[in-house]
């Protein structure tokens, strides 16, 4: 059977899906659960970087949703230019040089991208390098990878920004103020999302494709460039936007070595946090390589209900999660790990619920956010009461855990979390409703 026999028969519908293997973190189901149950892919070939063929103009190429290997050590190209922010700063040194250019050239180069207050965009702003440089860079080199469609203002200050990709796809970044001088950029790491999380508005598109490293960091320049008049400083990076941040790995662990590099936007490791819904082995490769803060959205306390909000749990239980966690960080140094916890009325905040949470992190370095679910269209699920919130906390704290409550920012512009993304018309799977929990659901379902 060929495998878009294969895909078709699984997902029991039409749609584009890749010829290749499928990767090994994507899960497989018991067909009892329900009909659609494959973390969802709605994806068009073009997902990871490498350089172009002498053939094909465009500078995407289907590889691994995973792990693959290629990406971070490739030249990232738009046609037949160099993408400057797809490039770590040796990358640009050694580019630079391979045009017959003094190293200098490229640091001077490095800080009008990044630093500076700066954050140029093109040719003419920077002031202070040579002609011929500079006319080098104009032929050879872009420096733009996205391409601005929208700024939305929500009434409490926070900004969704619409970036237009090159192939005509849409994503989402969101800067939220805060009045104690932190300003936050929460930046996308795909378009869409393959893990199919089932409280997650951006999670019923599928996975339409990777960003690339350049993608990515645009995201954080574009903020400061255009925002920090209006906002203050933008001191903190979160990957929590569009995507599963470490099923991008490679391009993701890029963009956050970009951001953090002292010559450049000098973002401190401690405030860049990337977040994963549990991805083990790419998780333990990201303790290994990256200095950024680790957040791991857990949203259950037991696998029977994460098996059904978030599938990912069926291949990469609790217990192999949290044991992962105990290991890798026993050997860190002042390293915690930020919890997430979506709030489901009825379906994840009872007392045991709460009981159970202080058990599973214990000896776990942690904080916990127990964040408000914002609702969506298509959405079943209902918000825990504020109240019911605040006595969820105080028993967590009781208990020894360090945790805060996070409240919804921005959701009349849908640029809240879990909000993010435009589903189309082929969208990911709702899955059967777990019978103890029909009755919470209720009507709404």
């Amino acid at each position: 059977m060929s495998m878009r026999s294969w895909m078709m028969r699984r997902m029991g519908m039409a749609i584009l899906v890749p010829p290749n293997p499928i990767p090994s973190i994507i899960p497989s189901f018991p067909r009892s659960f329900t009909t659609l149950t494959t973390p969802f892919l709605t994806t068009s070939r073009r997902l990871t970087l490498s350089a172009p063929s002498s053939s094909s103009s465009s500078h995407y190429h289907f590889s691994d949703f995973g792990e693959g290997d290629c990406v971070a050590n490739a030249i990232p190209w738009n046609g037949s230019k160099v993408l400057l922010k797809g490039m770590t700063y040796t990358q640009l040194q050694k580019w630079v040089q391979s045009h017959g250019y003094r190293p200098g050239q490229a640091m001077m180069l490095w800080k009008r991208m990044y630093g500076n207050d700066i954050w140029a965009f093109h040719t003419d702003e920077l002031e202070g390098l040579n002609k011929d440089f500079k006319k080098m860079l104009s032929e050879k080199a872009e420096f733009r990878a996205l391409s601005l469609k929208e700024i939305r203002t929500a009434a409490d200050g926070t900004r969704k920004i619409l970036f237009a990709l090159d192939d005509g796809m849409v994503v989402e970044t969101v800067v939220i103020p805060c009045d104690r001088g932190r300003t936050t950029v929460c930046v996308s790491s795909q378009v869409g999302c393959a893990m199919n999380c089932q409280f997650c508005y951006t999670g019923r598109m599928g996975l339409r494709r990777h960003l690339t490293a350049a993608e990515i960091v645009e995201q954080a320049v574009f903020a400061r460039r255009m925002l920090t008049s209006e906002v203050g400083s933008i001191t903190n990076v979160v990957f929590m936007g569009m995507g599963e941040p470490l099923h991008n790995i490679d391009n993701v662990i890029k963009a956050a070595d970009i951001m953090v590099d002292e010559q450049g936007l000098q973002f401190s490791p401690r405030k860049v946090t990337i977040s994963t819904s549990g991805l083990v082995p790419q998780l333990r490769r990201f303790l290994h390589e990256s200095k950024c803060a680790l957040a791991v959205s857990l949203n259950a306390t037991t696998d029977e209900v994460r098996n059904w909000i978030m599938p990912i749990n069926r291949k990469y239980k609790l217990d192999l999660l949290l044991g992962t966690l105990r290991e890798e960080l026993c050997s860190k140094r002042n390293y915690k790990v930020l919890f997430e916890y979506v709030m489901l009325e009825g379906i994840n905040d009872s007392d045991d619920d709460a009981k159970r949470l202080i058990e599973l992190v214990k000896g776990i370095p942690c904080k916990i956010n127990l964040i408000s679910f914002n609702p969506h269209s298509g959405s079943f699920f209902r918000p825990t009461k504020e109240e019911r919130m605040i006595e969820f906390r105080n028993t967590l704290a009781s208990g020894g855990c360090t945790v805060f409550l996070r409240l919804s920012r921005g959701d009349d512009q849908m640029a809240a979390c879990g909000q993010l993304g435009k589903p189309g018309t082929i969208q990911a799977p709702l899955l059967r409703i777990p019978q103890q929990f029909q009755m919470a659901i209720g009507n709404s379902a």
